[in-house]
């Protein structure tokens, strides 16, 4: 398969306590509970935007096909959607950026790990991506813990340089899919 058979059909990922999946307007109660919760902030590069504070504004948007993935990390028990993660800035199918956060209630459980997890598998098993990287904000340690735990390398420190709208010092992470035996 490539990333052109998912434009359309983004794919459901499961995990033995998650599903990510395609956010649906039903969600917006859920995302409204930690979405504008200030400390989901500190460490994103930038403050709550419009779609943060209202999540209903997320489904104004036209449904034209996109090259990115965008799921909402829901408990498979009850389907309630507490984080999101993404795959996007995808770059000649071969590169891309992964980005996640949970709400702060359900942080310290594992939860971004196992999101993580799912979405590299899924990437490097049914798509053409073979590098996935992110940059994350040096004093966010559960973040760069997490993509440790997923077997992400540590590649450099941007000192005082811009994250989105911040200026910060962050490092920059990344996976190739060699990295995990993937062939």
């Amino acid at each position: 398969m490539a990333l052109a058979d998912f434009l359309e059909n983004k794919p459901v990922l499961k995990t033995e306590r998650l599903t990510l999946r395609p956010l649906l307007p039903s969600d917006v109660p859920a995302l409204k509970e930690w979405m504008t919760d200030k400390t989901m902030y500190t460490y994103w590069g930038k403050p709550a935007g419009k779609t943060d504070k209202n999540p209903e504004l997320l489904f104004q948007k036209s449904g034209k096909p996109a090259k990115i993935f965008h799921w909402g990390i829901a408990w498979s028990e009850t389907d309630k959607v507490i984080g999101e993660a993404w795959i996007y800035l995808i770059e000649k199918n071969r590169m891309a950026k992964i980005a996640f956060r949970v709400a702060p209630a359900c942080q310290g459980q594992g939860i971004a790990t196992e999101a993580v997890q799912a979405i590299v598998n899924f990437c490097f098993t049914h798509t053409e991506l073979q590098r996935i990287w992110t940059d994350v904000d040096v004093r966010n340690v559960a973040s760069w813990k997490v993509l440790e735990k997923c077997g992400f390398t540590r590649e450099g420190c941007i000192r005082q340089g811009k994250m989105v709208n911040t200026w910060c010092d962050y490092y920059i992470y990344g996976l190739l899919k060699s990295d995990r035996g993937v062939r």
